[in-house]
């Protein structure tokens, strides 16, 4: 008798650790960075460098680490690392070197815990739905991350802000249960096979390629550097958003506060539309296209930021969709996109590759945005290069291959071999 497939229980378990892990903590950590200006004294570019210069530090972990150990078992130990490095937030007095190591412990746990371990996960578990499977995934990312938007809104209003850093750090023990006893990394640990399939299928027997192999190809050079150059657009906007506010006239810090949450809030809500819908559209048509459009929709959103300013004004709503729809999409397609060039057991190489590169993007595009801004002293110039940076991420996309090694491999034979 053929078992029910566990693959959905496995969706649903990456939707909440995933949510944990990513969701809360990383779309929500700008919201004090203008705390940490008014309390410590610190410079914009003091406040923003903490995540560029952790990503630079931990650009090992991916390659050395990630490939090694079971997916499960990283989300365990990079929840616990996010949760010091909170804890260390909520307690600090003002020592910059301080800080960036906590930023250091936190980007440990985000490299663990985030996205490449609930990619790999899903990829194994699904193959002909893998694009809806990711998508509802990544959903669980905007879900929890638009309710801490809400949550660390009333408890800095109510609490502080040190009491807001401390809860979001205690959350990421509720990933640990279900990591532990629901998630599993492949479907022959449950005595099944992908998409709840018979017999294993093609895709699963591709051979696993080395990093010399993958940097040989040139649709690896492609898919990073659009993905870093789309990526650090997509980070600049959502580190400087506050202060862009702030230079467009927000200067009251109740109002400040409500339009953050406001448009962080209707960002994340649509970016749940952006990877259902994006991640159905990935199964039905060539993936290089749909990637394509979505990278140019991330540099459309950016002259919406500068439309929002104080008083009843629609465009923040309609500036939150726009970015938050092609954000929720553009993080979810590069490991489809990976997978589907390279093969499904090369996809933890290439991505522990990608996501600390990409990672270096999304933090210092926006780090080299704090710098123009205080040399001009607004923000135009600094995001008009944003503005360029995303362009060119689309460009590169759309120079991909349109087949990768899962579309030409022979289904009927499960071939070790890829072209």
């Amino acid at each position: 008798m053929k078992k029910t497939f566990y693959g959905w229980w496995i969706v649903a378990a990456c939707f909440c650790t995933f949510g944990f892990s990513v969701g809360i903590p990383y779309y929500n950590a700008p919201f004090f960075y203008d705390y940490f200006k008014k309390d410590f004294g610190w410079a914009t570019h003091d406040v923003t460098l903490g995540f560029p210069l952790a990503a630079l530090l931990t650009i090992w972990v991916g390659p050395v680490i990630i490939p090694r150990f079971s997916q499960r078992k990283l989300i365990v130990a990079g929840t616990f690392l996010t949760f010091l490095a909170f804890l260390g937030f909520s307690k600090m007095t003002g020592n910059l070197p301080w800080y960036y190591f906590l930023y250091f412990l936190y980007t440990m746990g985000y490299i663990l815990s985030g996205p490449i371990a609930h990619q790999v996960i899903i990829s194994h578990w699904f193959k002909k739905n893998r694009g809806s499977a990711m998508g509802i995934v990544y959903v669980g990312v905007g879900v929890f991350g638009a309710i801490g938007t809400q949550l660390v809104k009333w408890l800095t209003n109510d609490y502080g802000y040190r009491t807001a850093l401390l809860t979001i750090g205690i959350l990421m023990f509720v990933a640990w249960p279900i990591a532990i006893f629901v998630l599993r990394d492949r479907p022959e640990e449950k005595g099944q096979f992908a998409d709840g399939a018979l017999t294993a299928p093609a895709h699963s027997n591709i051979q696993s390629r080395s990093l010399k192999y993958l940097f040989n190809q040139s649709a690896f050079w492609m898919l990073l550097i659009g993905s870093i150059c789309s990526i650090g657009a997509i980070g600049s906007i959502n580190f400087h958003m506050k202060l862009v506010f702030h230079d467009q006239g927000f200067t009251n810090q109740a109002d400040l506060n409500s339009v953050w949450s406001t448009a962080q809030f209707w960002i994340l809500i649509s970016s749940i539309a952006g990877r259902l819908l994006i991640g159905k559209l990935a199964d039905m048509f060539p993936m290089k296209y749909v990637m394509t459009a979505t990278y140019f929709v991330v540099a459309a959103a950016i002259p919406l930021l500068f439309m929002v300013k104080p008083g009843e004004n629609p465009m923040t709503y309609v500036f939150a969709v726009v970015f938050g729809f092609a954000m929720g999409a553009d993080y979810m397609l590069i490991p489809l996109m990976a997978a589907k060039q390279f093969g499904v057991n090369s996809l933890a190489r290439a991505m522990a590759v990608i996501l600390p590169v990409n990672t270096i993007g999304q933090t210092w595009v926006p780090q080299s945005v704090s710098y123009l801004r205080e040399h001009f002293g607004n923000y135009t110039y600094a995001m008009g290069v944003v503005l360029g940076v995303a362009m060119l991420g689309a460009m590169a996309i759309a120079l991909l291959p349109k087949q990768g090694v899962e579309d030409v491999v022979s289904e009927p034979l499960a071939s070790a071999q890829t072209r």
